[in-house]
């Protein structure tokens, strides 16, 4: 399974290409610029780490994501249950609950959530 991590630096770009994309590259270089405090150079070495992790492609000078955000936080969320918890869904669950009780709507949505999801 890929590496989903990213660097507080590779978030905040993938971040303004997700809200901009698709953008011409030297318009991102302007708007890190001003919304980061980036030169040129930072916006590039940046761009082509997260191209060279397949999460977006810099062709003919465009900008745009081979993985939508979404399709991302959901790879990255498996991830880090892979990574952390062996995989264990219920590891997970009991680490993020931490004692605390549900309400009775939140325990009847993650019982219909369960029931969507149930091998047959």
């Amino acid at each position: 399974m890929p590496n989903y991590q990213l660097a507080q630096g590779e978030e905040k770009l993938a971040d303004l290409i997700w809200r901009y994309e698709p953008i011409k590259s030297g318009e991102l270089v302007k708007l890190c610029k001003s919304e980061i405090g980036w030169k040129k150079s930072t916006t590039y070495t940046v761009l082509k780490k997260l191209c060279n992790k397949n999460i977006f492609r810099n062709e003919n000078s465009i900008v745009s994501s081979v993985i939508k955000k979404e399709e991302f936080t959901s790879k990255q969320s498996r991830y880090f249950v892979e990574d952390t918890f062996g995989g264990s869904l219920p590891k997970f669950l009991t680490a993020f609950i931490g004692g605390e009780k549900l309400s009775d709507l939140q325990a009847e949505k993650l019982k219909k959530l369960i029931d969507e999801h149930k091998e047959e």
